[in-house]
């Protein structure tokens, strides 16, 4: 059964910390050049494999000792929030535009753009941080699809016009400090508990 509270948090946290990220940058290119919904596709897709392999990574850390799991999510929430603070504006990077404009080749060249790019990044592991935070794997699947869906979507149609009204740096702050409350609160639990 899916909890409404937990997907809506996990919804928050990566959407406004997926907002300043490089790849809502690369899908906000990508959609001026090509047709909305082929890019999108690509996206949507590679992002699904994100969230999968995040959720599943992070269902592995709920094996441990539960005060174990507060421990780590929360130096890792932290940690996220100081790269988050820390990180400076990123530059638009240049996309290679594929030969033609078929479905295939647009939505193939925003998976692998995204597949790529993704790896790694922060929105992946706070994914799997919620995920064994709190143990509900669909619950937090479903909400860090939907947000990373949701930024995808606006940089690919309305990216410049978010921009020029909320600045990135704002939504970075924000991001962070929500994080850096969820490390806090996972950390007194861990020593709570």
């Amino acid at each position: 059964m899916i909890s409404i509270s937990v997907t809506a948090l996990v919804f928050g946290v990566v959407f406004l910390a997926e907002l300043p990220d490089k790849t809502a940058l690369a899908g906000l290119v990508l959609g001026t050049r090509y047709r909305a919904s082929y890019v999108f596709a690509g996206v949507a897709a590679a992002f699904a494999v994100h969230v999968a392999l995040a959720v599943a990574a992070g269902s592995v850390l709920t094996l441990l000792p539960q005060q174990i799991v507060h421990a780590i999510t929360g130096v890792l929430f932290l940690g996220g929030a100081a790269v988050l603070l820390m990180k400076k504006d990123e530059d638009e990077e240049e996309i290679r535009k594929p030969g033609n404009q078929s479905f295939w080749k647009v939505s193939g060249a925003g998976f692998m753009l995204i597949l790529v790019a993704e790896f790694g990044d922060l929105t992946q592991i706070m994914t799997a941080n919620l995920a064994a935070r709190y143990d509900d794997p669909f619950s937090v699947a479903l909400g860090a699809v939907l947000a990373l869906w949701a930024v995808a979507g606006l940089g690919i149609v309305g990216g410049k016009a978010l921009m020029k009204r909320v600045p990135l740096a704002f939504i970075t702050k924000i991001a962070a400090l929500l994080m850096l409350a969820l490390g806090v609160w996972s950390l007194y639990e861990a020593v709570a508990g």
